[in-house]
């Protein structure tokens, strides 16, 4: 790429994967309207980015984009129907009705089961001595995590994150035929077992335990509306898509970070009551999602001052808006007590992300745990990268404790 105005988000290849971070500081700095060959923007600034996710001119309903990227498939059915990817009054209903399954009660369930969760695979970690951080912990917990959530019977833990890979890897910019085949399998066999599930659930409305939230899924009402049994799967898997591989990668980049950080390791260790600005440090420093979009339902100015015409499709650089210097003081250092802390990993504006509260949960306690009970943590070999623009974190991440 010769100059920053030949870039293209739709041509991204494994350097911008590697390390899109100095791509997206000329972005920022040269271009942060960002014009495709497609005719979609790429938005690299934090307030940009907050303005069009907080705009309701902004659309999110992607029925007619993903009939035209993938065809009448299992893909497109899940997508469009899916929660994120809708808009009001349809997003507003469905929300509520999801909503229900994370009330107060329910995510005090959550983190007694997600602390007793974390606990086990810790003790597993401790016997290994070496591992692979992805695959023996950052996986296996929201595998286990969601699991409860949903019922997942043990047969069929080991295939969620394939699943949610597979499914989540048709949404990158670029998608090659054999991705788009492996996501419509991901959803076809997942929606098979989830309706089982869901059907079995019905007949045994009394059947779930503690921290199990299909219940509220299948039972709970808003105006006398229940979802139906497409709508029930759909945003199940949805549920695993939002919590599993985004999960994964907050606990793989935070450990990556602080292994790369050793005096920030340290300070963590001797200050543990740090592990919530930490959280949201490492949140903000590797976004699990880096990009998001969005429909001009109208035209639009940004802070920027430039003017976004009616129907231009947006892509907004999660990844880019946390690392602005106009927002944020020395952007590419971690600071683990950094306040405040403005960074978008969740999102904002009706979209915000409806499991944020259990993620920061999730988060303070797997990673605060793991520091706490392994204080010598040390790499072990070279890692490798999740091969995804969109979702960002690692494959493997081999460590000693």
């Amino acid at each position: 790429m010769a100059t920053i105005t030949e870039f293209d988000l739709n041509a991204i290849g494994p350097e911008f994967i590697a390390d899109p971070y100095p791509v997206l500081a000329r972005l920022r700095d040269n271009a942060p309207v960002h014009r495709n060959a497609d005719g979609s923007v790429y938005l690299t600034r934090h307030d940009d980015c907050i303005a069009i996710y907080r705009s309701p001119a902004m659309l999110s309903d992607k029925t007619e984009a993903f009939a035209k990227k993938f065809g009448a498939c299992p893909l497109r059915d899940h997508h469009a129907t899916s929660l994120v990817f809708n808009d009001p009054p349809y997003h507003t209903v469905v929300r509520k009705l999801i909503a229900g399954a994370f009330t107060p009660r329910k995510l005090s369930e959550m983190e007694r089961m997600v602390g007793t969760i974390v606990d086990r695979l810790l003790d597993r970690v401790e016997d290994l001595g070496a591992l692979d951080l992805i695959a023996d912990f950052a996986m296996m917990l929201p595998t286990e995590i969601i699991s409860v959530m949903l019922g997942v019977p043990e047969a069929y833990r080991a295939r969620l994150r394939g699943y949610s890979i597979a499914i989540l890897g048709a949404l990158d910019p670029v998608v090659p035929p054999e991705r788009i085949a492996a996501g419509n399998a991901a959803v076809a066999e997942f929606a098979a077992i989830l309706s089982d599930l869901i059907d079995h659930r019905r007949a045994h409305p009394d059947a779930g335990g503690a921290g199990e939230v299909l219940d509220a899924l299948i039972f709970g009402d808003h105006d006398g509306r229940r979802l139906t049994q497409a709508e029930l799967v759909q945003n199940c898997i949805f549920l695993l898509n939002a919590g599993h591989e985004t999960t994964t990668s907050m606990v793989g980049n935070a450990i990556g970070l602080l292994l790369d950080h050793p005096d920030a390791h340290r300070r963590l260790l001797d200050d543990p009551a740090l592990i919530g600005p930490a959280l949201e440090e490492c949140l903000r420093m590797e976004s699990p999602l880096q990009i998001g979009n969005r429909l001009a339902g109208e035209d639009v100015m940004l802070p920027s001052g430039a003017v976004i015409p009616r129907g231009t499709y947006i892509h907004t650089s999660i990844a880019g808006a946390n690392r602005d210097p106009r927002v944020f003081t020395d952007p590419d250092r971690f600071d683990i007590a950094r306040r405040p802390n403005p960074h978008i990993a969740f999102i904002t504006g009706i979209h915000v992300c409806l499991g944020a509260t259990l993620a920061r949960m999730e988060g303070r306690i797997a990673i605060g745990r793991f520091v706490a009970r392994f204080p010598k943590l040390s790499a072990d070999g070279p890692r490798e990268r999740l091969g995804l623009a969109r979702f960002r974190g690692f494959t493997a991440l081999p460590i000693k404790v």
